[in-house]
């Protein structure tokens, strides 16, 4: 029997060198291809669908002002970047793109819902129902006698936290609270739909809430004493410590009432 010798060292080395030598240029080869493929005109973008929420516009008009901002073949367009063309278009709040082959891109979108006008009165800006402020076309907005919050920048879900927990307490009243404003020093002032101003003072969401429950609880018995009812307020500040002060229309003595007993 014929015994295999081993091979020399130099035959080894060259037969390793060649077997890496074919891999580069495999590697190197199947690259060229990737890249030659991802680039060919049969994979250019042709078709763009966009779907989810378009109330405010259409997906024609979508597709027309995007796709001018896209750039690349199916394989080599950045899909953030065209996610971020598509949520800077107006009332998109997100965005999610993706591929689908061999040559489209899949849209969804999800739109903003106009929860009340921010900043002050002619502010073109508004803020959504989780409390981000957006810039949009307000002649767009379809909801009818939207309230008006305001505060600095950033604190958009707190105003409209504040908001929605004060709400029921006026609703209880007949009233509309139809503005909130959240000052710099961290003092908050409402205004109803009748005009009247109403200063509640600094303090988290319980602490503003308790004075404005001791204001509203006693409002009608207050303004009965003068002949009137609580649609004559003007003004109130419930920044006192143990009460509050009020002015109604028709009534020049200003007064301060809700004393702890």
């Amino acid at each position: 029997m014929t015994e295999k010798l081993p091979l020399p060292a130099d035959v080894k080395l060259m037969n390793m060198t060649a077997f890496v030598l074919f891999g580069v240029f495999a590697l190197l080869l199947l690259g060229s291809l990737t890249s030659w493929v991802s680039r060919h005109p049969v994979f250019a973008v042709r078709a763009i669908a966009v779907t989810g929420e378009v109330t405010h516009s259409n997906a024609v008009t979508v597709r027309a002002n995007v796709a001018s901002q896209l750039s690349g073949t199916f394989f080599t367009m950045d899909l953030d970047h065209a996610r971020q063309a598509f949520e800077a278009l107006p009332w998109v709040r997100k965005a999610v793109v993706r591929r689908e082959f061999p040559n489209r891109l899949k849209v969804v979108l999800q739109e903003h819902k106009a929860y009340a006008y921010w900043g002050q009165e002619g502010d073109s800006r508004l803020i959504n129902t989780f409390g981000e402020v957006f810039e949009a076309n307000v002649d767009e907005v379809e909801q009818a006698n939207l309230p008006r919050l305001n505060g600095p920048d950033g604190q958009g879900p707190a105003v409209l936290a504040m908001y929605e927990n004060l709400l029921p307490l006026f609703d209880g009243m007949d009233m509309t609270l139809e503005q909130l404003e959240l000052s710099g020093r961290g003092g908050w002032r409402a205004q109803l739909d009748t005009g009247a101003r109403i200063e509640l003072g600094a303090g988290s969401v319980e602490e503003v809430l308790v004075r404005t429950q001791r204001f509203l609880k006693t409002l009608t018995q207050v303004t009965s004493r003068y002949g009137r009812m609580p649609e004559a307020l003007e003004t109130a500040d419930l920044r006192h410590e143990d009460g509050y002060a009020i002015r109604l229309r028709g009534v020049t003595t200003g007064l301060v009432s809700g004393q702890k007993k």
